[in-house]
């Protein structure tokens, strides 16, 4: 059985959000796993699969150092980021990381970088390493509100994406990223979102169908264009 590590994180705090989904979604699965494989063949059956989570600070300075902390510490073999869109109805897989920082608000340190490259002369994007195709349908399956997302804007978010697929990219192996929830129902002052069991199976089904790819890659499973 093939020992593999992941590492989902999500963010500490968002202003005007009570129930905060990229919180609560990783907590959820560090404490009760990713559930039994579904039958004699799934891949799952060939893994032992841990999972670590980390809470970050909405801070372009601060985001990606503290997850690179956890990175070092566990050596990951998938890194799920997560994050909120405040004004979404469903969970949205982003599909492309951008070098552009560009704040329309202050972050928690209160910078307000404006048309800034994360990484100076590093490339102007990256594509997600995960099984977009795969995890759509399990969605679908599962009767959960989803879109395909073409970039995490120009926030916090989108920093921490970008910076982590640039180091993947320095990686023999390592999958990895990034989901938008949306606001979890009666758990902010807007009137958007999903219930947050609803969420917890995304979140579940994106580790599942990554572990899955990870131990069996098909380019059936990829869906980017």
């Amino acid at each position: 059985m093939q020992q593999l590590n992941v590492v989902i994180c999500g963010f500490d705090h968002y202003e005007n959000i009570d129930v905060n989904p990229s919180y609560e979604v990783p907590e959820a699965l560090v404490r009760d796993g990713i559930g039994e494989p579904s039958d004699v063949d799934d891949p799952l059956h060939d893994a032992n699969v841990s999972i670590n989570t980390v809470a970050l600070p909405v801070s372009f300075a601060n985001a990606w150092p503290t997850l690179l902390e956890t990175l070092d510490a566990t050596r990951p073999d998938i890194v799920i980021a997560t994050g909120l869109k405040h004004a979404a109805h469903s969970v949205a897989m982003e599909r492309c990381a951008t070098n552009l920082m560009n704040a329309a608000r202050p972050d928690a340190d209160n910078a307000l970088p404006r048309f800034e490259p994360i990484i100076k002369d590093g490339p102007a994007a990256y594509w997600t390493r995960l099984p977009l195709r795969a995890i759509i349908n399990d969605f679908a399956r599962d009767g959960i509100p989803a879109t395909l997302s073409s970039d995490a804007g120009t926030f916090v978010c989108n920093s921490l994406f970008y910076q982590l697929l640039h180091w993947t990219a320095t990686q023999d192996r390592v999958l990895a990223g990034f989901v938008s929830f949306p606001p979890i129902n009666g758990g902010s002052r807007l009137q958007n979102g999903l219930d947050l069991r609803q969420q917890v199976r995304a979140g579940r089904d994106v580790v599942r169908e990554t572990v899955r790819y990870y131990l069996q890659p098909s380019s059936g499973d990829i869906l980017i264009a």
